[in-house]
C-alpha cells in the first residue's frame, strides 16, 4: 500500500478508553490504516501541522474548551480532512452547529458497535455520515419552515439582550445600554431562557460559544 493509498486516521478525546475502543473498530473495518491519536486539541493541531490525516474523529468537549473553531479552522485549511463529531451530546443543536462548521458527521457515544461502524464506513465511503433520526428532524424542519436551532428562534431584541448578558453585562447595565427599563430586561431574558429550554446564564453562554463558533 502506498502512501496515498494509506488511510489515516486522528482520534481526538481526552478518554484513552474512548479512543482505544475506536482504534479497535477501525482496525476490524479498514486493513492497514494509520491509526493516530491525540488526548488534547493542542496535540491533535501538532499532529495535523507534522503529517497529513485523511480522517479526524473527535470529541465536542476538553478541559481546554469546546472544539467547535478547532474543527471550523481545521476544514477550511484542509479541505480534503473528513471530519466525524463522536459525542456524548446527543442534542440536535451541538450536532447542526458541528456540521455547519464543516464536519462530515455526528455520532452519538450511547451508539452500539454497528452504527459506529456504519458511520465510519460512510465517512470513508460516502464522505459524509448523518444519523437517519437527525436527518428527518432536518427534514420535517425544512417541510414546516422551521429552525432546528432554538437560538434562531430569538427576536433582534431578545438577541441583543442575549449577547449582552453573555458578554458579562447585568440586567441593569443592559437596561441602560438599551435605554429601557430594568424590569423589561428582566421579562426578555426569562422569555429567553424559556425559548431555548435553559435556566441560568452559564448555560445560554455556552449556547452561544457554539453558534458563534
Amino acid at each position: 500500500m502506498n502512501e496515498s493509498q494509506k488511510k489515516i486516521f486522528l482520534l481526538v478525546d481526552d478518554h484513552v478508553l474512548i479512543r482505544l475502543s475506536l482504534e479497535f473498530i477501525i482496525r476490524e473495518l479498514f486493513l492497514g490504516a494509520v491509526i493516530l491519536q491525540a488526548n488534547s486539541l493542542e496535540e491533535a493541531n501538532d499532529i495535523l501541522n507534522s503529517q497529513v490525516i485523511n480522517y479526524v474523529i473527535i470529541d465536542i468537549s476538553f478541559p481546554e474548551g469546546n472544539s467547535l473553531g478547532f474543527v471550523s479552522d481545521l476544514v477550511k485549511e484542509r479541505e480534503w480532512v473528513k471530519v466525524l463529531i463522536y459525542s456524548g451530546y446527543e442534542d440536535d443543536f451541538y450536532a447542526l452547529s458541528f456540521l455547519r462548521a464543516g464536519a462530515c458527521g455526528f455520532l452519538s457515544k450511547q451508539s452500539n458497535k454497528e452504527e459506529i461502524k456504519t458511520a465510519l464506513t460512510n465517512m470513508v465511503v460516502k464522505g459524509k455520515h448523518i444519523p437517519a433520526d437527525l436527518q428527518n428532524k432536518i427534514l420535517d424542519a425544512f417541510l414546516q419552515k422551521q429552525t432546528l436551532l432554538p437560538i434562531e428562534e430569538l427576536s433582534t431584541r431578545e438577541m441583543e439582550v442575549a449577547k449582552l448578558l453573555v458578554e458579562g453585562q447585568g440586567n441593569l447595565e443592559v437596561a441602560v445600554i438599551l435605554n429601557t427599563k430594568q424590569s423589561t430586561i428582566s421579562t426578555i431574558k426569562s422569555r429567553i431562557f424559556q425559548k431555548l429550554g435553559i435556566s441560568n446564564l452559564p448555560e445560554l453562554i455556552e449556547l452561544f460559544k457554539f453558534y458563534r463558533g
